[in-house]
């Protein structure tokens, strides 16, 4: 059957890679060593991006573990480093969505995120609109690769499984995607993204990446 949509993780597809600089500053405002901050910044995040935390909750809860006493303050610091963390983006991808918009292939974004980061988006990216449908983890209480947001995010763009094609970086997400039925291909970068089309008989149907 056709394509006739994509959809799209937003971390590490649509956006570049982590800000250095943020993560820097996240290490100082923590006092944690790299590896340390590295396995409690994503013990909870699957939490957070669930909704059962937020920011202020979520930064409480590594503080309890790593035995800081955070300041309201500095969780806000360490909030708003984290927002920064993520919102770098990729322009290549974000070029490619437009053309695959162009072509007359529905979008979505479907993603696991927490509040915050969302809401820094939705103030500053215009280029959010352009998406027929936006799946954000924090507002439905489910997360990938659990099969019921794949089944949402189909049923709002008005899909079968086998009409869309799943781009995320994650391989246990494509693996969970794989499973409810949709085209899946795990992202590295845009020119192997364009091979892996190929390889799935897939590029013809779509705009070349790159």
């Amino acid at each position: 059957m056709p394509l006739r949509a994509v959809i799209f993780d937003y971390g590490l597809v649509l956006s570049g890679p982590a800000n250095p600089a943020a993560h820097a500053r996240l290490l100082q405002l923590t006092g944690l060593a790299p590896e340390v901050f590295d396995t409690h910044y994503w013990k909870y995040r699957l939490d957070y991006d669930r909704g059962t935390l937020n920011g202020r909750t979520y930064w409480q809860t590594i503080g309890r573990d790593t035995g800081l006493s955070l300041t309201a303050e500095q969780i806000s610091a360490l909030i708003e480093q984290d927002v920064l963390l993520w919102s770098s983006l990729n322009p290549v991808m974000l070029d490619w969505v437009v053309r695959v918009q162009a072509a007359g292939f529905k979008t979505a974004i479907l993603s696991n995120m927490g509040e915050e980061l969302l809401a820094h988006m939705r103030q500053n990216f215009r280029w959010l609109d352009s998406f027929d449908h936006h799946t954000w983890s924090c507002e439905l209480d489910m997360i990938k690769p659990e099969a019921a947001i794949y089944r949402h995010t189909l049923k709002k763009l008005g899909v079968h499984p086998n009409e869309a094609l799943f781009i995320d970086d994650r391989n246990e997400n494509i693996e969970g995607a794989k499973q409810a039925g949709l085209h899946a291909l795990l992202f590295r970068d845009a020119e192997t993204l364009q091979v892996d089309l190929a390889s799935e008989g897939l590029a013809e149907q779509l705009p070349p990446v790159v």
